[in-house]
């Protein structure tokens, strides 16, 4: 419920993504809590497919993951290999059909999907696609979004014009078996050498220049193959089925995209070449996990290996983890992750978050002092932050508002007296803490400014002497086409607006927004970030007619 009556003025990505191969284990069981792990990233719908070596299970439906999900359908959905998905929508309409997984065939059996991130060309993508698909064929089966083009493009890649992907043979392979506590370490080896694959689960390098609404409905597939996956013997140079489908579509998507999928046999990993949304390999005793964020590897007690880097396509198998690369990498890592995307247990490039939001916390009030009696968050994506400027400024840290954790998605509407009441449903003052005292209040970004000037109202009506409001990013200013539902620049309260203007709106006594360059320092990513939203200037060029994400009918 994006524009509902519950919902605030925070940007929401676009979805979380998780997969498993793990012979043995509970697949569909991991998969439900590393969902769970990742509802921030999506709330609308959610689905797990699952493979047996046989066939591929779907379960999807509209709502929360423990909405979706019953201890009955996660017994139906087994198998060894998993892939779970938890959608908001930015691309398509908020219907069942558009939830994810979604389902294809393919030459060689069975595709399931998802998808984190938006594409840039979608609709060339779709005129390619039925330019090589049989006559009225239904590609999307009555879906509408970026990633079910994707998955019939999987399908059709053998007719895509074009030369056959070259497969890189000096791919790295690490071996599926769990490791032996008391055998010898040894190195990734190329997949075509005899030597031995890595025994302590971390996959190394690929290339010399790469750092290290229907309700509960189901749907099958019946794959080409039988039985449980073979047994191939470990550097076998046949690469698994998907590849080289993967090779020929990968090349062709512009714009954002972290994909997880599977075919009856094999879990498949690819990112973009610029890297805008996370995704995370980990290891378990007795199988590999790929996520949006290492949290979710964390729940399941995965241990964390390695980012898949931008530009990479990994495959797990029976014969291990097989990297290759389909693009050079040009890493842009999406900065509102570490702003406010991201859980704050959550690293990304190195750095935890929690600790990146505190620094971001620390530089605004190195840039933005005021004086004042309490520094209070904006619960709770401005804790972080606010406990940082807290400790650089001096100024006590207290909690102010008190946030209903359990409002958010609802399918119950609310009168329209309680709709009057706004942002109260999420969150209540603590009179008797802000009561006479100069408010430092801080919060991660301004969009709309709807929240903050409710938020404002609020707290003097709580009996707060001042308000300074204080955000721990630069003024957006600009959409975001990658997977984030930043609304029109028109929608953008300061790109209309300067400092002084947008105080004078949402209320408060004095703003203050941490600098590009201080947001930047906290991150310690250097260039390797994607600021567009901030500065106007994109990674990639953003073509005249592109739709921007989460405001229907709007094109640059």
């Amino acid at each position: 419920m994006a524009g509902g009556p519950l919902a605030d003025d925070h940007p929401r990505d676009h979805c979380g993504v998780f997969g498993v191969w793990a012979p043995g284990e509970d697949v569909s069981r991991l998969t439900y809590f590393g969902l769970y792990a990742l509802q921030h990233r999506g709330q609308q719908s959610a689905g797990i497919a699952t493979s047996d070596g046989r066939n591929i299970l779907v379960y999807k439906d509209l709502g929360l993951v423990n909405q979706v999900f019953t201890e009955q359908t996660l017994t139906g959905l087994r198998g060894h290999i998993a892939l779970g998905h938890c959608r908001y929508a930015t691309t398509g309409a908020d219907t069942w059909r558009n939830a994810q997984p979604t389902l294809g065939p393919t030459p060689t059996g069975t595709i399931a999907l998802g998808h984190n991130g938006n594409l840039t060309n979608t609709e060339e993508l779709r005129s390619l696609a039925r330019s090589v698909a049989p006559e009225d064929e239904d590609l999307e089966h009555g879906a509408s979004t970026d990633t079910s083009i994707v998955t019939a493009l999987m399908g059709l890649a053998g007719r895509l014009p074009g030369p056959v992907p070259f497969v890189d043979r000096s791919r790295t392979v690490t071996a599926a078996a769990p490791p032996d506590p008391s055998a010898p370490e040894a190195s990734p080896v190329p997949a075509d050498s005899d030597g031995p694959s890595d025994s302590d689960g971390h996959a190394g390098p690929t290339h010399p220049d790469i750092p290290t609404g229907v309700t509960g409905a189901l749907s099958t597939a019946t794959g080409a193959g039988s039985g449980s996956p073979s047994s191939a013997p470990l550097g076998d140079p046949e690469p698994p089925a998907l590849v080289p489908a993967a090779l020929k579509v990968l090349p062709r998507l512009k714009g954002a995209f972290s994909l997880v999928f599977m075919d009856e046999h094999t879990l498949y990993a690819a990112r973009d070449p610029h890297g805008y949304r996370p995704l995370v390999l980990g290891r378990l005793p007795r199988g590999w996990v790929v996520a949006s964020e290492t949290s979710a590897l964390d729940l399941v007690g995965a241990t964390f290996v390695r980012e898949v880097e931008p530009g990479e396509l990994i495959a797990i198998d029976d014969n291990g983890v097989h990297s290759r690369r389909f693009a050079v990498t040009r890493a842009s890592t999406c900065v509102f992750e570490y702003v406010y995307l991201a859980r704050p247990d959550t690293i990304i490039g190195g750095r935890q978050i929690v600790a990146t939001r505190r620094r971001m916390g620390a530089i605004l009030a190195q840039e933005n002092p005021v004086d004042a009696d309490l520094v209070i968050p904006t619960p709770e994506s401005g804790t972080p932050a606010a406990i940082g400027y807290a400790q650089e400024s001096g100024i006590p840290f207290a909690q102010g508002l008190v946030k209903n954790s359990y409002v958010g998605r609802t399918f119950i509407q609310p009168t329209q007296s309680l709709r009057q009441l706004g942002i109260r449903l999420k969150l209540n003052p603590l009179r008797e803490v802000i009561e006479g005292k100069r408010l430092i209040v801080i919060d991660d970004s301004i969009v709309r400014g709807n929240t903050q000037r409710a938020l404002v109202r609020m707290l003097r009506e709580a009996g707060a002497a001042e308000v300074h409001v204080r955000i721990s990013s630069p003024p957006v200013n600009w959409p975001c086409f990658f997977g984030i539902d930043f609304p029109t620049r028109a929608e953008l309260i300061a790109a209309s607006m300067d400092v002084h203007e947008v105080c004078s709106s949402i209320g408060a006594d004095s703003l203050g927004y941490l600098s590009l360059r201080g947001m930047v320092e906290a991150t310690g990513q250097g260039t390797s970030l994607c600021l567009g939203c901030f500065s106007g200037s994109y990674p990639e060029t953003i073509e005249k007619g592109t739709p921007i994400p989460g405001t229907p009918g709007a094109t640059v």
